[in-house]
């Protein structure tokens, strides 16, 4: 085992010598430079205060380690987490997904870590945290190391630390699920459910406006995330002889504190698209729309009485009592379903790259961007696949009781890894 004097840390001079040479003083140190080796530093002046001054200032122009920042690894987690939350607020996230972080942050996170110092938080810590949150859930546990991950490398990018005691974590695995589609007997039994919803005579209140009904055949009939389809205004649809075409330009999400709003762009960049509506949702579209003032052509499509964007807690709340009317109460059937089922029809009919790109997993929007000119025609293909196999009146089954399409499990494996648009804790 070695011994002895401790090493001199990179950027810190020894003890300072004088001694007197020609009529002059001469003062002299070494100093740990940036490559981890030592040097020998000079300065010379008339008395021994003086050279040392000039040591010193020749010690401070050298190359060194960034000495204004305000991470170290004695700082505290505490001290981490409120830099990164400051830092979060300057980039260009939706604030929805900034809430999300900034909840998980302080509840799964800081009160397991915040009575460290950076450099205590080692890499067999994390693992045994990650490892007993996993056993309650491996996706709080995922999010978790996704949040850790965040933090330690926003403080290796400030020499804070060494390294990110989170890439040697092992692989959080849970046990691997077929994601399912409806089938149309499932989307037979919640269309009836949701047409005879509250319509029973004498029931107190007002009746049912059938708008989650609706929602619920355009979300069937586009693939579109929940949020996407209650965020859908009259300037987003067009109209034209050969079929309608919706533009997502938008989400619905819900703020702690401020309530419901339409957010003026989509979960992702890759989410801004324009898409083929089958005729049965489009239907639904052109029914509403036509209700809606003239001058409405910015308000949501799906809409309060007050004319504010609908709340999604509520429509999944009135979901799962169509559910329960169905007797599927105990099926674990969600909306995300819906988006899964036209996913599974595009990938088995087209295949899986146009199922992505219509359910905005794209991933060239880059080079389309900034490099390609964008192509504005529409292939109605996706659209006459999911009209021909999911529209109430004789539905066609053959693409979703057919073998999977290449990837399909890659793709639907996506669609399982989405948040709500407007989940906040």
């Amino acid at each position: 085992m070695r011994s002895g004097r401790p090493r001199t840390p990179i950027g810190v001079h020894g003890t300072i010598n004088t001694r007197r040479e020609r009529g002059r003083v001469i003062a002299e140190t070494r100093v740990r430079d940036l490559d981890g080796r030592l040097r020998q530093v000079r300065a010379w002046a008339p008395t021994a205060a003086a050279a040392r001054t000039r040591l010193l200032e020749r010690i401070g122009e050298r190359p060194s380690l960034p000495s204004t920042g305000v991470l170290r690894p004695t700082s505290s987690f505490a001290d981490l987490a409120d830099l990164w939350l400051a830092d979060l607020e300057l980039r260009d996230l939706a604030a929805n997904t900034k809430e999300g972080y900034r909840a998980h942050l302080r509840l799964h996170v800081r009160p397991a870590f915040e009575h460290y110092t950076l450099a205590e938080v080692t890499t067999g810590r994390v693992e045994w945290f990650l490892a007993r949150q996993a056993t309650v859930s491996v996706s709080q546990a995922r999010q978790t190391r996704t949040m850790l991950n965040m933090l330690f490398g926003y403080a290796l990018r400030h020499d804070a630390i060494a390294r990110n005691p989170v890439e040697g974590t092992s692989q959080l695995r849970r046990a691997r699920a077929t994601p399912q589609a409806l089938t149309l007997g499932q989307i037979a039994a919640i269309r009836q459910a949701a047409a005879q919803w509250r319509t029973e005579p004498g029931l107190p209140g007002p009746k049912p406006d059938g708008q989650v009904r609706d929602i619920i055949e355009v979300l069937l009939g586009t693939a579109m995330r929940p949020g996407e389809v209650l965020a859908l205004r009259p300037c987003d649809i067009e109209d034209p002889p050969g079929g309608m075409i919706a533009s997502v330009t938008g989400t619905v999400v819900y703020h702690a504190g401020s309530g419901t709003h339409r957010q003026g762009r989509p979960k992702t960049d890759a989410s801004i698209r324009r898409i083929p509506v089958p005729e049965f949702a489009a239907v639904v579209l052109r029914r509403r729309v036509a209700t809606m003032p003239a001058n409405a052509r910015e308000r949501t499509i799906f809409a309060s009485r007050g004319g504010d964007p609908l709340s999604p807690y509520n429509v999944r709340r009135t979901f799962r009592e169509f559910l329960s009317l169905a007797g599927l109460a105990e099926s674990g059937i969600s909306l995300r379903w819906y988006r899964r089922t036209g996913a599974t029809v595009i990938a088995r009919g087209i295949g899986t790259d146009a199922a992505a790109a219509y359910l905005g997993h794209s991933s060239t929007l880059i080079t389309e961007g900034h490099y390609i000119e964008p192509d504005r025609t529409i292939d109605p293909t996706p659209a006459a696949h999911l009209e021909r196999t999911l529209r109430p009146s004789s539905p066609d089954d053959t693409l979703l009781t057919s073998r999977p399409a290449d990837r399909e499990d890659e793709l639907l494996g996506a669609v399982e890894r989405e948040t709500d648009d407007d989940a906040v804790a």
